[in-house]
């Protein structure tokens, strides 16, 4: 099994040091004080773009996909971030990192036992870095992500270090508002919230390219979240867990939970929609995440949960990841060692019904965002 490489810092964009810096010399200003979001209609596609007067956004994608020829299965990832600098909101210069762009991207390649990942960090601007507000439409370089507005399928090219992804996803099934009506509760607090929606059951066509293996013309189902808030993470909380599912019957799962240090949860939720059905909401108290089986990190020396049993109003699902090693270090971007990957979704009598994405922060130290 081959360990997943840290990027090099020269492999990253060039500037990449001095936006660092930059950032690092920001960080100590007086940030804004988070408030909390008012409930409103989200409308699209305009919400399918960028809110750069809120602290923090991310797009995110991930799916599980097969190769036309001998069906070789692969999980793919690739997340934009936007993050206000509000230290350099008032500067005047065209320099000020008032917004930077990041991104991550990864291939778990199953048959070959390894995950494959790269990063990309730079301020919003200049050609370099943008984060459109019309619609989706997120650049970095060479990495983008790109909503058609005809159709409303996605184009996402990632050409990173030992593989390249390039994807079209088509959505299959209406847009699965989170929370209330696109309000989600991440804390007892009302400013840890954010506004959130989903679009499960996308399909997925393209192709995954690996350094020495070749280029695979690839079919399978993705998921995306888009999500913006100024405030996620309550005091107590260290990190998260998650869960995006795409059912084989067309249903679709979400599932989370705020964790303490101590390993308990402090706030949790998800939703639940069934194809051509209204989405079923989760409120903190219904949610239940229980570690069946857990994998040390050689590298980090974290410990993730790599098996659970997650109890909803949906029913009683086992989650298991397909590698056990799907750590990511974005230690060179976000600044997190975080546990991200392919995994199926089993039903109470062990058989398999879906499969989709296990997300796990905080483990290898607390998560700051």
């Amino acid at each position: 099994m081959c360990s997943p490489r840290p990027v090099a810092p020269d492999r990253l964009l060039p500037g990449r040091r001095r936006t660092l810096g930059l950032l690092a010399a920001l960080a100590g200003g007086a940030w804004r004080p988070a408030r909390a979001l008012q409930p409103r209609t989200l409308v699209f596609p305009r919400d399918h773009g960028s809110h750069p007067d809120l602290r923090t956004e991310w797009w995110y994608i991930t799916g599980s996909a097969r190769a036309a020829q001998g069906g070789r299965r692969f999980g793919f990832q690739i997340t934009f971030f936007r993050s206000r600098v509000d230290a350099a909101q008032d500067l005047r210069s065209a320099f000020a990192a008032r917004q930077l762009v990041f991104a991550h991207a990864a291939v778990t390649d199953l048959q070959g036992r390894r995950l494959l990942h790269d990063q990309r960090i730079a301020r919003a601007g200049f050609g370099i870095a943008q984060a459109g507000e019309a619609d989706t439409d997120v650049r970095l370089r060479d990495w983008s992500l790109v909503r058609n507005a005809a159709d409303g399928s996605y184009r996402a090219e990632a050409p990173g270090e030992g593989f390249a992804l390039s994807l079209r996803f088509a959505p299959t099934q209406p847009v699965l508002l989170q929370g209330d009506a696109g309000l989600s509760r991440k804390g007892p607090e009302a400013v840890q919230a954010s506004h959130y929606y989903s679009q499960p059951q996308l399909e997925a066509a393209g192709r995954i390219a690996i350094e020495g293996q070749g280029r695979f013309e690839v079919r399978g189902r993705a998921w995306l979240d888009h999500e913006w808030s100024e405030a996620l993470m309550h005091p107590e909380a260290v990190g998260w867990d998650w869960i995006g599912m795409n059912l084989d019957d067309g249903a679709a799962l979400t599932a989370f939970r705020l964790r303490r240090a101590d390993g308990s949860a402090l706030w949790a939720g998800g939703s639940w929609r069934a194809a051509g059905e209204a989405t079923r909401t989760f409120s903190a108290e219904e949610v239940r995440f229980e570690p069946m089986r857990t994998w040390t990190s050689p590298r980090s020396s974290a410990r993730y949960p790599v098996q659970w049993t997650i109890d909803t109003p949906a029913g009683r699902f086992a989650v298991q990841a397909l590698l056990d090693d799907q750590e990511l270090d974005s230690r060179g971007s976000t600044g997190a060692i975080y546990w991200e990957g392919l995994s199926d979704l089993l039903d109470a009598q062990g058989r398999r019904v879906g499969s989709g994405y296990l997300e796990m922060t905080g483990y290898a130290a607390r998560l700051r965002l």
